[in-house]
């Protein structure tokens, strides 16, 4: 019983339920660790007897949490959590900094005096008195502050306070737009794969031609680098850091310095342009799969050459408002891919010291290796500069949205972010997903999940940091698995994810954060909410502003009992992206067609025998083709591929959902998935080009003169 209360503290289920009505029960074990790792012995009955004492005297004796999160034109005492306000000694006195510095007399003074005499103000920088009593000056504005707690017997306490706004932005207006992976978009200029060149010409295209309002991509955070025996992992969403973009995007001819390289550094150059031309040709013509390591491999090496030809006066002040507005956080990450290149990309096999991001070793290896680093620091500003390049393309062609980047749910163990931040991340665990109807033994993401203590000790910055990077030059943010705002499931290491358990977070204050720094970036924000949902959660989200997300084949009427029939599209919610498929799913055309079961059958995925899912897959695409023919979507009658894929887009319009996602692969008919959850190496999972119907590989330049697609973009009105 005390282990529960005590694991209930601190935001740690005991039990679950996979399924309405059915509960399972945590191991204890499981319990014990995931509490060992938030800090907290529950080994014996005496330790737990203990924490529970060490929790009680820290609720008892403390004069605010550590973080507070108010909605705008709130007092102090709203800021404070039930109970904790009424619980300070009388004449405790409150006072706030604004995170600009400035003082301000907001919120109920302690006594029948004003907060600030009238017509008087306390010095810049100065701290103003808040109190506990009743007058109300000026509200705070949107931001995060710093509350101060003062009671009368000296004892002093401080936390970050967040003025968040109710909402996040909405998308300027109804739109359409393509979703792309954009390593799969390869140009007649691309190096092996697709760059932030392709990207801009993607934008720029696309608004002008058809008037679509944004495109959304995969995560382009920086991954761990590979090496020989051990590739770089390509997937996008197990990155070494989510707080930068990698460097493989960069369009090297596009880089200013480029055009300035003569002599030998330019025959080399051109030695590389011809050798990136021939892997561009290997993947489009030769049938190889997309190449990271080789595609960076010739990059980086032109990158060297460029980086010797000096910066502008203009060029060299950009770049260090870069460095100073990144600051720690682009330091640590350019020393640990410096580290990376020395000792591995594995911290925790380095050699001692340099494990420890804070230790007098790695104070001197940030001088050691300066150059490396500053190396490393170019490329970020680089990448920035090009992204910034590629959202200013997709605005200037006339996107109201422009550029959807993605938030992968967590970084790779062995990564910067997982090194630079291991007070953050907690030790010894990993994220995944329980068991459920769809796959029997859960899931281990092998991603090391944030600590909600720490978190909340900080007054969030790791993720506000992390926000404010991703939002630099988007429109908006997709969250992938935006459930983890409310809690996560633990694996703990060495353990089966059927031993794992939840863990809840703060969402009131992951939630405010977010509304925060989207409102500072005029960004709206799109949650990936498929799967399994718990109980509130989208209704938390669409309150907040948060878009959910909509497939066609999955909405469904789950409630309405027997068979769940597909919902029409008035019965669709608004605040959504609406879609036909994901990056995760089978297109549209091997959906209509089958050719998905078929690969599942290869690859001995199927749970049921291939007749049975077949014909189960053959009534699924039935009943929804015969909703499209009942609302007159379908003129062209059955049978007819592109026609039906022109007739989903259709019925997705129909709907009230706020932006409407066309697959790029979609539109020319790839019928391959880009991933294919449940497969490792039997399936070539983030290597494959944009191909057609037929599967031969499409350049940019194909994809814009298929007839396939402008059919399909004709069914899209153009924005005027």
């Amino acid at each position: 019983m005390g282990r529960a209360r005590l694991a209930e503290l601190h935001g740690v289920a005991t039990s679950y339920e996979p399924a309405p009505g059915r509960t399972v029960q945590v191991p204890e074990d499981t319990v014990v660790a995931v509490l060992a790792a938030l800090g907290v012995d529950a080994s014996t009955p005496r330790s737990v007897k203990d924490a529970l004492d060490r929790h009680e005297r820290r609720q008892r004796d403390r004069l605010l949490p550590p973080c507070v999160v108010l909605r705008p034109g709130g007092t102090p005492r709203q800021a404070l959590p039930d109970g904790l306000a009424e619980a300070l000694p009388d004449g405790t006195e409150l006072r706030v900094r604004t995170e600009d510095g400035a003082p301000r007399g907001w919120g109920p003074a302690a006594a029948a005096r004003p907060l600030l005499p009238p017509g008087t103000g306390a010095p810049l920088g100065t701290d103003a008195p808040l109190g506990t009593g009743s007058l109300t000056d000026t509200p705070l504005p949107l931001g995060t502050h710093t509350l101060t707690a003062r009671a009368p017997d000296g004892r002093t306490a401080t936390a970050a306070l967040i003025v968040a706004p109710d909402r996040m932005p909405s998308p300027p207006a109804r739109s359409h737009g393509f979703l792309v992976q954009l390593y799969s978009l390869l140009s007649a200029r691309s190096w092996g794969m697709g760059d932030l060149g392709d990207l801009a010409d993607l934008a720029a295209w696309s608004g002008r031609a058809f008037g679509t309002g944004f495109i959304q991509l995969n995560p382009l955070h920086s991954a761990v680098p590979g090496t020989p025996a051990a590739p770089t992992d390509p997937s996008p969403y197990r990155p070494s850091s989510r707080r930068f973009p990698d460097p493989v995007h960069l369009r090297v001819e596009n880089v200013p310095e480029y055009a300035h390289l003569g002599g030998a550094a330019r025959e080399r150059a051109d030695r590389l342009l011809e050798a990136a031309a021939a892997l561009r040709t290997s993947v489009l013509r030769d049938g190889a799969l997309i190449d990271r390591d080789a595609v960076w491999a010739l990059k980086r090496e032109a990158l060297e050459l460029v980086r010797a030809v000096p910066l502008s006066l203009g060029r060299r002040a950009a770049y260090c408002d870069f460095l100073a507005e990144r600051g720690q956080a682009l330091e640590d990450h350019a020393l640990w891919c410096a580290l990376a290149e020395t000792y591995g990309t594995d911290w925790r096999s380095w050699p001692d010291g340099l494990a420890d991001p804070h230790s007098t070793r790695t104070a001197r290896a940030r001088g050691e290796h300066l150059d490396r680093a500053d190396f490393h620091s170019w490329l970020a500003w680089l990448t920035d500069d090009q992204l910034a390049a590629a959202q200013r393309a997709a605005l200037d062609a006339g996107m109201g949205i422009g550029l959807v980047h993605d938030l992968a749910v967590g970084v790779h163990p062995s990564g910067a972010d997982a090194w630079a931040l291991q007070d953050v991340f907690a030790s010894g665990m990993s994220i995944g997903a329980p068991p459920d109807a769809f796959n029997s033994r859960g899931q281990d993401w092998g991603l090391p999940p944030w600590r909600p203590d720490t978190l909340a000790a900080t007054g969030y910055a790791p993720y506000r940091e992390l926000l404010r990077g991703l939002l630099r030059h988007a429109g908006a943010l997709r969250i992938d698995h935006v459930m983890g705002l409310f809690r996560l499931w633990w694996v703990p290491e060495g353990r089966p994810p059927t031993e794992g358990t939840y863990v809840r977070y703060d969402a009131d204050a992951m939630l405010g954060v977010l509304a925060l720094e989207a409102h500072r970036a005029g960004a709206a924000v799109i949650g990936e909410d498929l799967g399994t949902v718990e109980p509130g959660v989208r209704e938390t989200l669409a309150g907040r502003g948060v878009l959910g997300t909509s497939v066609l084949w999955f909405e469904r009427d789950w409630n309405g009992g027997g068979v769940a029939r597909p919902l029409t599209p008035e019965e669709w919610r608004a605040d959504c992206l609406a879609t036909a498929t994901t990056h995760d799913l089978p297109s549209t055309a091997a959906r209509l067609t089958g050719d998905h079961v078929a690969l599942r059958h290869r690859l001995g995925l199927l749970t049921r025998p291939l007749a049975a899912e077949r014909a189960a897959e053959a009534a699924d695409v039935a009943e929804w083709t015969e909703l499209l023919g009942r609302l007159g979507l379908l003129p062209e009658g059955p049978g007819d591929e592109e026609a039906a894929i022109r007739a989903v887009h259709r019925f997705l319009l129909r709907t009230p959902a706020r932006m409407v996602g066309v697959w790029l692969p979609d539109a020319v008919g790839d019928r391959r998935p880009q991933n294919l959850p449940g497969t490792w190496d039997q399936y070539p999972n983030w290597r494959l080009p944009i191909a057609d119907a037929a599967g031969r590989p499409m350049t940019l330049e194909a994809l814009a003169a298929s007839p396939r697609l402008h059919a399909l973009m004709a069914t899209l009105p153009k924005a005027p």
